[in-house]
């Protein structure tokens, strides 16, 4: 639930409104040197209010370490805690949400499952909660480059964000992701195959709707003599070899195969919008949400950070006792 990953785990805790985001990144190996100055840039791309047409949301996103290294940065193998406190919340924006559900939100399902949901902000139904996830992957991605693997994500526009955001209206984006330098074997079959827990880190981000990796969609659409991916040998290294193309996405059987791992995110357009929406309370009442708050116009912008922390979460968790 609030934990994910198998050797390496995270588990965070805190509500969009609260007074601090944090989580636990425990099974982190020993003797990695972090440099917490390169922490900043994956929080500031995940960060509102520092790119053009996301939620205007001042939140200094500075993380607090609590524990699990020494003076000199170096990891402990214990236990990582730490915060990101809240600075900017403004829970006044949400005053008369109470009871009342926004739509293609998550008031009601939450409301149903605990009978209670937390109105200002959404809890931890908040994308906020996300700042938890990219410590986490910033974390990982430090001792995964000491391995050669690299991770990097970029925001795919569907439609004009700027227009969507001039209408008061919101729009969908997809992020592509690409993982590099992953050595042969990774992914445990038949139900921890590499791409599976990858869709399955992916389809856990907020407004999420598809995932998709190598050819994806288009493969159903495609002839077998389109899609192989021929062997090549490497020269000086017999018996191994890579791949002429890579239609598989860099995966086959559920393992990698040496290739780098592409795939896809489909975001949908974020719930909230700038214009009067139609709904119901918990009394059943028909009610109006007004158009107020502070919301993205895309969440897939913000979202690139996020992909890249849980691809980064997933293979460290993959590779940990390979």
């Amino acid at each position: 639930m609030n934990t994910f990953g198998r050797n390496i785990r995270l588990t965070t805790f805190g509500e969009s409104h609260g007074p601090a985001m944090g989580g636990i990144l425990d099974g982190m190996p020993s003797l990695v040197k972090i440099d917490f100055a390169m922490f900043k840039d994956d929080l500031a791309r995940r960060a509102p209010g520092r790119q053009a047409f996301t939620s205007p949301r001042k939140e200094p996103d500075e993380v607090e370490f609590l524990s699990g290294f020494n003076s000199e940065g170096i990891t402990l193998g214990t236990p990582i805690g730490f915060i990101v406190r809240n600075r900017d919340q403004r829970s006044g924006d949400y005053a008369g949400y109470q009871g009342r559900f926004r739509p293609n939100h998550a008031d009601y399902t939450y409301y149903k499952k605990y009978g209670i949901n937390e109105f200002a902000g959404g809890g931890r139904a908040s994308a906020r909660e996300t700042v938890s996830w990219v410590v986490g992957g910033a974390l990982c991605r430090q001792w995964l480059a000491t391995k050669g693997i690299e991770v990097s994500a970029r925001f795919v526009e569907t439609n004009s964000v700027a227009q969507a955001a001039s209408d008061g209206d919101s729009t969908g984006g997809i992020v592509e992701g690409v993982i590099q330098g992953l050595p042969v074997g990774v992914g445990e079959p038949v139900f921890g195959k590499l791409h599976s827990r990858l869709a399955a880190a992916m389809m856990g981000i907020n407004a999420a709707k598809a995932f998709e990796y190598g050819d994806g969609i288009s493969a159903a659409s495609s002839l077998g003599s389109e899609t192989g991916d021929m062997m090549v040998p490497i020269e000086g290294r017999p018996g191994e070899y890579t791949f002429a193309t890579n239609h598989s996405g860099g995966i086959q059987g559920g393992i990698s195969n040496g290739m780098p791992v592409n795939f896809k995110v489909y975001f949908k357009p974020t719930p909230t919008l700038m214009r009067e929406l139609h709904s119901y309370d918990t009394e059943g009442n028909a009610i109006v949400i007004p158009p107020k708050g502070r919301h993205d116009p895309c969440v897939a912008v913000r979202g690139v950070a996020v992909v890249e922390a849980m691809a980064l979460l997933t293979v460290a968790d993959m590779i940990r006792y390979l």
